[in-house]
């Protein structure tokens, strides 16, 4: 491996035997949960939006919908949806017209870039020491006074103390203050709540060195674990929607 990455991270955290089965072993996922295929629409539509206000292009309610089916389209077209009991596909087509138009109608805040790309070292900042391994990712998005906003598609509001010690808020942070040798002025959660009374919840926080230090530990450990072959299952709430249970539950066998 050459790099780590959020989604690698959060997933050795959650289940590393699911990490093995993704990125070690590379098996092919036989279906997306609609919860992913969700979220990934939502963020493309938002992406082309921001992108298409950044460079000063119009753009209609009824344009933005379009680009929100389109990408829909697409990942039904590539993908097997797997829906929750009770879904069906147009009560979630609506729910996320219903929540971008939420977004649609909000003050219009000039972004420095959308969906932004970075590769950086893994650094304790108190010492100097590096990691050995470049952290990759992409910022949702970054306004013009330098506040970083990553965008959350949840079932439930969010809770404001989670957003605290969220991993990816600090990675962004992270990665902006080693390409700018500067803090970002804020970090902030867009909470698209998927409830039967669509919301935005906006969270706002902000992280130390300290905080940096913290990722620099728990990424070592995590590149410790993954190289040193350490993957077991680990159950929770998150199995139900997994696309590797078949082989989970015949691991172990010889």
């Amino acid at each position: 491996m050459n790099h780590l990455s959020n989604s690698q991270i959060n997933l050795y955290l959650q289940c590393s035997l699911k990490y093995k089965f993704q990125y070690v072993d590379e098996l092919p996922k036989p279906f997306k949960s609609s919860g992913l295929a969700f979220g990934s629409a939502v963020h493309s539509a938002l992406s082309w939006l921001n992108k298409q206000r950044m460079n000063g292009n119009s753009v209609s309610l009824e344009r933005f919908y379009k680009i929100f089916d389109a990408d829909w389209y697409s990942l039904k077209a590539e993908n097997e949806i797997r829906y929750k009991a009770g879904e069906e596909e147009m009560k979630l087509t609506v729910l996320g017209k219903e929540l971008l138009g939420l977004y649609f109608e909000e003050p219009y805040k000039k972004v420095k870039g959308t969906e932004i790309p970075f590769v950086v070292p893994i650094v304790n900042p108190q010492t100097g020491q590096r990691l050995g391994i470049d952290l990759e990712g992409i910022i949702d998005l970054i306004e013009e006074d330098d506040t970083i906003t990553e965008f959350k598609t949840s079932a439930q509001i969010m809770d404001p103390k989670e957003v605290d010690t969220h991993l990816q808020l600090t990675i962004y942070s992270y990665a902006f203050e080693a390409l700018t040798h500067r803090p970002p002025k804020l970090l902030r959660v867009i909470d698209f709540v998927k409830t039967k009374k669509p919301k935005l919840i906006p969270l706002e926080t902000k992280r130390t060195k300290a905080d940096y230090q913290r990722f620099f530990f728990l990424s070592g450990q995590v590149l410790k674990g993954i190289r040193s072959q350490v993957f077991f299952p680990r159950s929770g709430f998150w199995c139900k929607d997994c696309e590797y249970g078949e082989h989970c539950r015949n691991w172990g066998e010889s």
